[in-house]
């Protein structure tokens, strides 16, 4: 029998997520919003698509969360979109309200599902998520890290000219203007990037990975991004499913880790079969664990403003 992922939210994110979904054959894909027709539409255009893409997995466009029962993954993506001027934090509120209802509809015909939470802002929802399912540390995770991460590497692959394939870099710490890319573990084909470029252009690159989902909103001037956070989320599901034991920096439930206690932050996991398989502790410079605590607390902001 197929696994079955449930995508909560058809809008950009989602829909193109259930689209990579199909297109690898991962997963039935179970497409659901509150708006009427919209999943229902996309869900048969991609069905639809299977015999010129040669896919045969199903793919269900709903309303009812009923239709999303035993999940072997649920995503949240849905939410209220970024706008130009709009902070990651300006979210907070709109998105608790939909992230509380939907992750407990789910979760409550999912209950052995592990979630996987899209929506901005992603710390905070994340951390929301968790209290309402009521499920295990380790099967509640926030897709961040690896999209900063990606992005990092883009732009260090287009200032020297080389593979991104070649590149290697983190990105920890909350998924906002706090977030802490991380030299020390930043290679090129195993080359410190030290060794390969000078700090003062690796700074303009760090601001500039901060500064990557807003240059992106700017740009489009009525959304957000969509194409990499929608890969983000099938590399993390492909090593799921998959067991691969891969090690992925993504949002986890800290519990003394690096200091930090009682908050989702971003951070490197091994990422398999049941979800969050360990906690991978590196050892950071001084400025770096000092980046990740400051980002850290504003996390704990966030979550103190919403209670959860």
């Amino acid at each position: 029998m197929r696994k079955k992922v449930t995508v909560i939210g058809a809008g950009n994110v989602g829909a193109t997520l259930a689209h990579r979904l199909v297109d690898k054959q991962l997963a039935d894909v179970v497409l659901i919003d509150i708006l009427e027709g919209i999943p229902q539409g996309k869900g048969l255009d991609l069905l639809e698509a299977g015999p010129i893409e040669g896919y045969d997995v199903h793919i269900k466009g709903t309303n009812d969360y009923n239709d999303t029962a035993n999940s072997d993954i649920v995503v949240m993506t849905a939410g209220f979109p970024r706008k130009p001027g709009m902070s990651r934090d300006d979210l907070l509120k709109a998105n608790y309200d939909v992230v509380k209802a939907a992750v407990g509809q789910a979760a409550r015909v999912s209950p052995n599902a592990i979630l996987i939470v899209v929506t901005n802002p992603l710390d905070a929802m994340v951390q929301t998520a968790l209290r309402v399912s009521g499920f295990p540390k380790h099967r509640v995770i926030g897709m961040a890290g690896v999209l900063d991460s990606a992005r990092y590497r883009t732009f260090i692959a287009e200032a020297l000219r080389v593979s991104v394939q070649d590149v290697e870099g983190l990105v920890l710490g909350g998924h906002g203007d706090t977030m802490v890319p991380v030299p020390s573990y930043t290679t090129i084909a195993g080359v410190p990037i030290s060794q390969l470029m000078p700090k003062e252009q690796l700074d303009i690159i760090i601001d500039r990975t901060r500064k990557g989902g807003a240059e992106i909103v700017n740009l489009l001037k009525t959304g957000s991004a969509f194409y990499a956070p929608s890969a983000a989320v099938v590399q993390m599901i492909d090593a799921i499913f998959n067991d691969r034991k891969k090690i992925l920096p993504c949002a986890a439930y800290l519990d003394g880790e690096y200091g930090i206690k009682g908050l989702f932050v971003g951070v490197p996991v091994k990422l398999g079969a049941r979800g969050i398989q360990e906690i991978v502790q590196i050892k950071l410079t001084a400025d770096e664990q000092a980046a990740l605590e400051k980002s850290a607390a504003a996390v704990k902001e966030l979550v103190e403003i919403i209670g959860v």
